[in-house]
């Protein structure tokens, strides 16, 4: 995939940096009717699991290169290592992946619940995984395997009933002349004009891999660069050979594409109005590293998929095989258990949709109309499961693992809070499922923030409510709200206050520049006024008293963050804002 620094300047290309709402740009596709696009958008909507496949001519080296490891992710070898063109080259001689199996590929990925595949047509190493008759540079002429594994897996899926989708880097291309490169180039055969390069190669490979290879149901791009606004818009015309095609947000020149594509991690709140993919390595690269092996286990990797699905995204875990066309068998192991979980509990992850609960404590949920699925990860040791502020009639509660066949006693709690009595012991440890068939649309009413023992609110972008484009990020392992470049859009909190009175508020918020946009924070009637303070950048975050609210009264209180007008490029990036009591 990408080094991080690289996807820093890549985010700016896009128009995604924190400074800059991803809906900023212009959408240039064609006109789309929501029915047409949820239409359209239905299968993949559904099929929640794909798995992603990095597999090239970098599977040889394996991540060394001159007898010494190159550090990073095992596609970039070329690139970390500086090898020369005509160097790695040859490596595409030593490519003969003889113990390929389309059908088995396939079979992994059906058989561990996964809806569809998308592999990697060509990385940035330039090197093409199809019988390309734009570059002779690809695994039928320039290695001794001459077969055209796109196409066997093309047919293996058909057979199977998967959906295939192709990767293509066309920005990134380190052995063609002109073709982009992260750091720049370090090779005099890679130099050359980038619009050459796209016209002559990027450009005929993508119509290529649209045009013979059956049905394609995804294209993912990757690495825009400075591509010029024409040359990508080209690019992007070509989907019209594949009319019914899902593409993501990595193609640049303003179109946005379906799907965000958050890498190596889980968004805290997904992307609200948004399709959304995580992509995930089961180790810590994506193309194969010989040496390579912490492997995520499998109770990762299902309270991930989990996790995604209670959030309305998909997840799409890659595997890297090796140079003789082999998955590693850790990840064949990992896929079959994760495969034996689904085929219990696939119910509750296929064609569902995010949870109606902010958080829960033992757990995560989705739900379908009339449904919600909890999945425990943590086992109530009293065998009562209390599931918070949920406003509708239960007609029924049962573990999906009985299909239904046993019922489950639901009482009623304060607050509208429902208790299941589900036993003590958990029928999955690392998640099961319990059933709520309920009367209507979810209504769950729950309190976002409790206050503190010690009387302080602590107010956190999780717990928000975001009204408008602003998006939830995560900077250093710690989130914020940022993307926040409409001054109509504010953030509240409803928070559940036991002791009222006097509360300092603090904020803990980076802005670059000089700052000056205007906000207020408020409690109910009562509010402050405040102006941002610029830190020095997005990324420099600095806590500073802001004023004192009042609280007059106990209950359910809306506290709101609004700002009042905009001086900067973006309001700010909010990590935090806590309120502590005044001492009298």
């Amino acid at each position: 995939m990408k080094h991080k620094a690289w996807w820093l300047v890549l985010l700016w290309a896009c128009g995604a940096v924190a400074l800059r709402a991803p809906a900023a740009t212009p959408d240039l596709s064609a006109p789309e009717t929501k029915a047409e696009r949820d239409a359209r958008m239905q299968w993949w909507r559904a099929a929640r699991f794909g798995m992603f496949i990095h597999w090239g001519v970098y599977s040889v080296p394996a991540g060394t290169y001159n007898g010494k490891p190159i550090g990073d992710i095992g596609e970039w070898i070329m690139n970390n290592g500086k090898i020369p063109v005509a160097v790695y080259a040859k490596y595409a001689e030593q490519f003969n992946p003889v113990k390929f199996n389309a059908d088995e590929w396939v079979s992994i990925a059906r058989k561990a619940g996964m809806k569809y595949i998308v592999i990697t047509s060509k990385h940035h190493d330039g090197f093409a995984m199809f019988h390309s008759r734009t570059s002779k540079y690809n695994i039928y002429d320039a290695t001794p395997f001459k077969r055209d594994p796109l196409k066997e897996l093309a047919a293996a899926c058909r057979k199977q009933g998967i959906k295939l989708g192709f990767y293509y880097s066309q920005y990134q291309d380190w052995h063609h002349p002109g073709g982009g490169a992260y750091g720049n180039s370090w090779d005099e055969a890679q130099k050359g004009d980038l619009s050459e390069y796209v016209n002559k190669i990027a450009i005929p490979q993508v119509r290529e891999i649209l045009s013979n290879y059956g049905p394609i149901a995804v294209l993912w791009w990757d690495t825009p660069g400075d591509i010029s606004q024409a040359d990508i818009v080209k690019l992007h015309d070509l989907l019209k050979l594949q009319p019914g095609i899902v593409w993501n947000n990595r193609l640049g020149g303003g179109f946005s594409g379906d799907t965000e594509t958050p890498e190596q991690y889980i968004p805290a709140t997904g992307y609200p109005g948004r399709d959304w993919e995580t992509c995930m390595t089961i180790n810590d690269t994506w193309g194969y590293k010989s040496y390579d092996h912490n492997w995520k286990s499998t109770e990762t990797l299902i309270r991930n998929l989990v996790d995604i699905a209670s959030k309305g995204g998909n997840y799409l875990l890659n595997v890297g095989p090796s140079s003789e066309g082999l998955i590693p068998g850790p990840c064949v192991e990992r896929l079959a258990e994760v495969g034996q979980w689904m085929k219990v509990n696939g119910e509750a992850i296929y064609a569902t949709s995010a949870s109606p609960f902010k958080r829960l404590s033992w757990g995560r949920c989705t739900q379908k109309p009339g449904l919600l699925y909890l999945h425990v990860f943590d086992w109530p040791k009293d065998g009562r499961l209390v599931v918070p502020g949920l406003y509708n009639k239960i007609k029924k509660a049962y573990l999906l693992a009985d299909d239904g066949q046993a019922k489950l006693a639901i009482e009623e709690a304060e607050e509208s809070a429902k208790v299941i009595t589900v036993g003590e012991q958990a029928p999955d440890p690392v998640a099961a499922v319990v059933v709520l068939e309920i009367e209507g649309a979810a209504d769950v009413r729950i309190p976002s923030v409790t206050q503190m023992a010690d009387g302080a609110v602590l107010l956190l972008p999780v717990d928000a409510d975001i009204h408008g484009t602003a998006q939830v990020e995560n900077k250093a392992g710690q989130d914020n709200i940022g993307f926040w470049t409409d001054p109509s859009c504010f953030v509240t909190w409803q928070c559940k206050v036991t002791q009222p009175g006097q509360f300092e508020v603090e904020i803990t918020s980076a802005c670059e520049g000089q700052g000056g946009s205007e906000y207020t924070v408020s409690a109910g009637q009562e509010s402050i006024k405040d102006t941002v303070a610029g830190t020095g950048g997005w990324d420099t975050f600095k806590t500073r008293k802001i004023g004192v609210l009042s609280i007059p009264a106990a209950g359910i209180v809306e506290i709101a963050v609004k700002p009042l007008n905009l001086k900067t490029a973006g309001v700010m990036n909010l990590r935090s804002l806590s309120l502590k009591p005044v001492q009298q």
